[in-house]
């Protein structure tokens, strides 16, 4: 799920501001922009953000700034700048080639420049002081995607909605096709002896019997409404380790249990309507991508 979330903090004379950003993920990956020098409190920032967070892509940007400032300062490595005009001068030399070098190709060697605010502000600002704008940033994050975990909800429950209609219409049909194949018995026999001969009932009614145990799709239909039922509680009940992992489980067995409906259909109203909904359970397992 999206989210995002900022804090800013006066500390000392330096203005800290943090931003986090989370987008979908399978699990938990974060990346950190932080200026020089902050590299050592990473470990603890993501204990912190992992209190908050159990899958998403998060990128979190750390910012230190000193009031009065026009914005981040930024330093120049002149003598590796000097390097690469004169390993380009060279490369025209040797290779004929011609054009002017110009300053404007300096920022595509991104080294040379370099934020100069940097190491002294850090050494500022406390590793506690930093958890805490990150905590308070992050949790306005999360709220985003409670926010949307809350209309995600409302369409996996119009999905699950939809294919308990659609699995009340093949339980409807399923008895029916096995009164028109024990018709189409009775004709074929008939058909083959003639109008002489009388079809024996009690040998077609222990073929039907026969076909109606291979046919039989009611255990499949009850176990995937007990699907849709954990489906249901899981999402309604929630748990703060996260829900996505589990519901992905349940919409495998849900899954399993309408491709069984499927090879034992032997109808095509049936076949059908598997069809669709195999369509629905495939639009929920991608929904569920979004799920933490």
């Amino acid at each position: 799920m999206t989210g995002f979330g900022e804090s800013e903090r006066d500390l000392s004379g330096t203005r800290l501001s943090v931003q986090v950003r989370s987008v979908n993920h399978r699990f938990l990956n974060v990346q950190f922009r932080t200026p020089p020098g902050m590299e050592r409190h990473q470990a603890a920032l993501e204990r912190a953000l992992r209190d908050r967070f159990v899958r998403g892509h998060v990128n979190v940007s750390i910012g230190l700034e000193r009031p009065g400032s026009s914005g981040v300062a930024v330093a120049v490595d002149v003598e590796r700048a000097r390097g690469y005009v004169q390993a380009l001068r060279g490369l025209q030399e040797e290779l004929g080639l011609e054009g002017r070098i110009e300053v404007g190709l300096l920022p595509w060697f991104r080294d040379v420049f370099r934020e100069a605010e940097g190491i002294d502000a850090v050494e500022e600002v406390a590793e506690a002081e930093l958890v805490a704008a990150l905590s308070e940033a992050a949790a306005r994050a999360a709220e985003m995607r409670e926010a949307e975990g809350a209309r995600l909800a409302e369409d996996l429950e119009a999905r699950l909605d939809a294919m308990e209609g659609v699995v009340v219409r093949i339980a409807e049909r399923a008895p029916t096709r096995l009164v028109t194949e024990r018709d189409r018995l009775r004709g074929a026999i008939q058909e083959l002896l003639g109008a002489d001969l009388q079809v024996d009932e009690e040998r077609i009614a222990r073929e039907v019997a026969h076909l109606a145990e291979r046919w039989d799709i009611h255990e499949e239909i009850v176990r995937f409404r007990a699907h849709l039922a954990m489906f249901r509680d899981t999402i309604r009940t929630g748990d703060p380790a996260g829900i996505g992992k589990r519901l992905g489980f349940i919409a495998q067995e849900i899954l399993r249990e309408a491709n069984t409906m499927g090879s034992k259909a032997n109808d095509a109203e049936i076949a059908e309507r598997v069809v669709v909904l195999k369509e629905e359970i495939e639009r929920l397992r991608e929904q569920l991508e979004n799920v933490e």
